[in-house]
């Protein structure tokens, strides 16, 4: 849910657990918001501080635990010290590369007096890209026939999107998006040509190649992005390559930058554009051949299968009944893929989707999404296997009447291992699931629930979900082969 709250505010969500097995449960909410560059702060109830470093019950090291992961990881070790440490957490997890924190708080220091204080942590003036850097941009630009911009996270602040799009209009590059970042760019624009995702087709990576301009601005080309660095290709592109992230670290870390800003691709964008819009006419018959691509990748799937629901068709149907405002929250698994290759987000809708791939983010991100945008119809589809490690806390939407519509794909496997499974070995142990009544435990739980076991029954279910007024439940009995390899 923190993750979730930060993605959606920029502000840190703030997780307070106990110490050992608290702070263990908490570890992939901390993997997740690094991965995803979203700031988040947790507070650890920690073991007196007579006791510390001797194994006490449930304590761990949390600098040793947590170091490779966070931004910053801080033991109090005196009550003076609480006020300045929370100050520069939230400090910490917002400024440049957002991510997480870990603050650990021994138990007898948590109930000292102290003097209440009104800081305020204030965002730093962003840097600016200098004049010569511009210089260079523009003349790279104005000369390049084959350019491509691949649009990251650092899109999402108000203004962002907009400027982008405004920004690639005007100069009629055609924009990709980073990994899972789907609503950065509206799907539906002529120049939008698809995500550097998990699937990608060699056909359109090869015409990819084929750029003459790299423009990755917001963006930390990471593994997945740059499709295992090779795109743009490490240590040294192919082609020229602008890398803007307003974060030192990142800039050309993986892969040198012919022009390296450490400053926030808004900004960078409003200093380039045009006194007046390029001519289309010289980029066209490239922007088409990737727009081109990427309409074929996208166009639902034939296959047929026999042994269920084929969820694809679940998807299609969403797309059609979506409202603009809708917010899509996945949890990690294969039921996911036709929604990240073929339903097309156009902003104000929303995908909330980890990045970092972890089962069980879901059920509380949608919970987290409906209570923060109160206003906006909430979808989250998950599967079987994520269902059973977070679904429980769909309780809350109970509790607090949030019209969420819950969506279960049961295939009765771990599919993305079984995949997997299918490619290497002969056999498939340990990724069949025996699973319980999802509908009874729907019920018990006090939603409305029913269950689509024919594709016919599809629209239907989904037309009476969106209109409920509180949370409800769909289980959805899906084929399995349709995910496997031909």
């Amino acid at each position: 849910m923190a993750c979730a709250d930060g993605r959606l505010t920029r502000r840190p969500g703030v997780v307070m657990v106990s110490r050992g097995p608290g702070a263990s449960n908490a570890s992939i909410a901390i993997h997740t918001a690094q991965q995803d560059a979203i700031p988040l702060i947790l507070v650890v109830g920690q073991v007196p501080k007579k006791d510390l470093r001797r194994e006490a019950f449930q304590e761990i090291d949390y600098r040793a635990m947590f170091g490779s992961v966070c931004k910053w990881v801080f033991e109090v070790t005196e009550p003076g010290q609480m006020a300045e440490v929370a100050y520069k957490a939230l400090r910490m997890a917002t400024h440049g590369t957002p991510g997480p924190v870990v603050i650990s708080v021994p138990e007898d220091l948590q109930q000292q007096e102290m003097p209440s204080v009104s800081w305020r942590a204030m965002p730093p003036d962003g840097l600016q890209p200098s004049a010569q850097a511009l210089s260079t941009v523009r003349s790279l630009l104005e000369r390049a026939e084959r350019p491509l911009l691949v649009a990251g996270g650092a899109w999402d602040v108000p203004g962002g999107r907009e400027a982008l799009q405004g920004f690639a209009r005007s100069w009629q590059v055609p924009v990709c998006v980073s990994f899972r970042r789907h609503d950065i760019y509206p799907n539906s624009d002529p120049l939008f040509v698809g995500d550097l995702g998990l699937a990608n087709p060699a056909a359109q990576m090869a015409l990819f190649q084929q750029s003459d301009l790299i423009l990755a601005l917001g963006t930390r080309l990471d593994d997945v992005t740059s499709q295992n660095y090779a795109f743009p290709a490490m240590p040294q592109a192919a082609q020229p390559l602008v890398h803007c992230y307003p974060d030192p670290r990142v800039v050309g870390w993986h892969v040198a930058a012919d022009v390296g800003l450490a400053c926030h691709p808004l900004g960078l964008v409003q200093a380039l554009m045009p006194g007046q819009a390029t001519d289309p006419a010289p980029r066209q018959a490239w922007a088409r051949q990737l727009r081109q691509l990427h309409e074929a990748h996208a166009a639902w799937p034939q296959r047929q299968a026999d042994d269920g629901v084929r969820f694809f068709e679940v998807v299609r149907h969403l797309k059609d009944l979506a409202p603009a405002d809708l917010r899509l929250c996945l949890d990690a698994g294969t039921f996911a893929a036709p929604v990240y290759r073929h339903f097309g987000f156009d902003f104000p809708q929303r995908l909330m989707a980890p990045l970092s791939g972890a089962m069980g983010y879901g059920t509380p991100a949608a919970v987290a999404t409906a209570l923060r945008e109160p206003g906006c119809p909430v979808v989250c589809m998950v599967g079987d296997g994520g269902f059973m490690m977070t679904g429980n806390e769909m309780i809350l939407a109970v509790q607090r009447r949030l019209p969420i519509v819950f969506m279960v794909a049961n295939n009765g496997s771990y599919a993305s291992i079984r995949i997997h499974q299918e490619r290497a070995y002969a056999r498939h142990p340990g990724t069949d699931l025996y699973n319980p009544d999802f509908c009874a435990m729907a019920l018990g739980f006090g939603m409305p629930a029913e269950r689509i076991s024919d594709e016919t029954q599809i629209c239907g279910a989904l037309q009476r979900a969106l209109k409920c007024d509180g949370p409800c439940f769909i289980e959805v009995m899906t084929s399995l082969k349709v995910t496997l390899p031909d």
